[in-house]
């Protein structure tokens, strides 16, 4: 009967201090939580492989107005539009352009076999689409073009394959 007291009394001791560890966390001030990340500025600094494997960021064209085309060899309206990005880029030389591709490197090294482009291709892979929605693009859908402003503010969104014409407009008002 006494080792059952014994015990009792130890558990109840155990249960108090227990209690009063979490009453005391709980009165602590808790860090404010992060606020929500600037989806902009994450994809300016989020670092990708290029089709070689080295290591790419838009920080580094920082001051300068920049293009990026999000696109995937499967998607139509992507391959249709790039060889009129990559005379876009020619015509603009003041604009830096870059496809990001929703794809695997080994199926974009493929495609570029085929179809070449003059501006640079980075791999970010099918993790994209959750980057393309917090980027405005709630469906996720492709080709998706986003135009930066050389401050790194965001001058236009384009859902949908580019108007070649309409988009020159767009970077005719960047100066060289």
């Amino acid at each position: 009967m006494n080792r059952r007291l014994l015990l009792s009394a130890a558990v109840a001791v155990a249960a108090t201090v227990a209690g009063g560890y979490t009453l005391l966390g709980r009165n602590k001030p808790q860090p404010a939580a992060p606020a929500a990340e600037d989806p902009v500025a994450a994809l300016i600094q989020m670092k990708l492989p290029d089709l070689n494997g080295a290591t790419q960021s838009l920080a580094g064209w920082k001051g300068q107005p920049i293009v990026v085309n999000f696109w995937a060899t499967w998607c139509a309206p992507c391959v249709r539009e790039m060889p009129e990005l990559d005379a876009l880029q020619k015509k603009h030389p003041q604009v830096r352009f870059v496809g990001i591709g929703v794809d695997s490197a080994s199926n974009m090294q493929k495609f570029v076999e085929k179809v070449q482009v003059s501006y640079p291709l980075w791999v970010m892979g099918a993790g994209a689409v959750d980057t393309l929605r917090k980027l405005g693009n709630p469906s996720g859908g492709l080709p998706f073009t986003i135009v930066f402003n050389a401050d790194g503010s965001i001058n236009r969104k384009i859902l949908g394959e580019i108007q070649p014409d309409d988009l020159s407009q767009t970077l005719s008002g960047f100066k060289a």
